[in-house]
């Protein structure tokens, strides 16, 4: 088993000054903390992997090729492989858990 505790996480990345920390990886999946602040841009472009987003903490909105919702904490996205999308509008600091399958990179 591993356990992980948010606000370590969220800690540890902001030691690392980066907006992304990936904190698991295994053979069929990735998991890792995005954080973009009120305000920010995001710079993602799109991934060869399937991702589910849950956020964490937050307000923003999100586009995923054509269609656009609005997200909060407890919101919960699918983005399919390939497919162009950004967080925007951010309104308050957004946190979000990313799972990635296969792993990143």
């Amino acid at each position: 088993m591993k356990a992980f505790r948010l606000d370590e996480l969220e800690a540890e990345r902001a030691a690392n000054d980066g907006a992304y920390l990936q904190f698991l990886r295994e053979r069929n999946m990735s998991v890792g903390l995005y954080a973009l602040d009120a305000g920010a841009v995001d710079p993602q472009q799109p991934h060869r992997q399937d991702e589910v987003y849950f956020v964490v903490s937050g307000r923003a909105s999100i586009t995923v090729g054509t269609e656009t919702t609005q997200v909060g904490r407890g919101s919960v996205v699918y983005v399919p492989a390939g497919a162009v999308h950004k967080f925007h509008h951010i309104t308050e600091d957004l946190r979000v858990m990313v799972v990635f399958s296969p792993p990143e990179g």
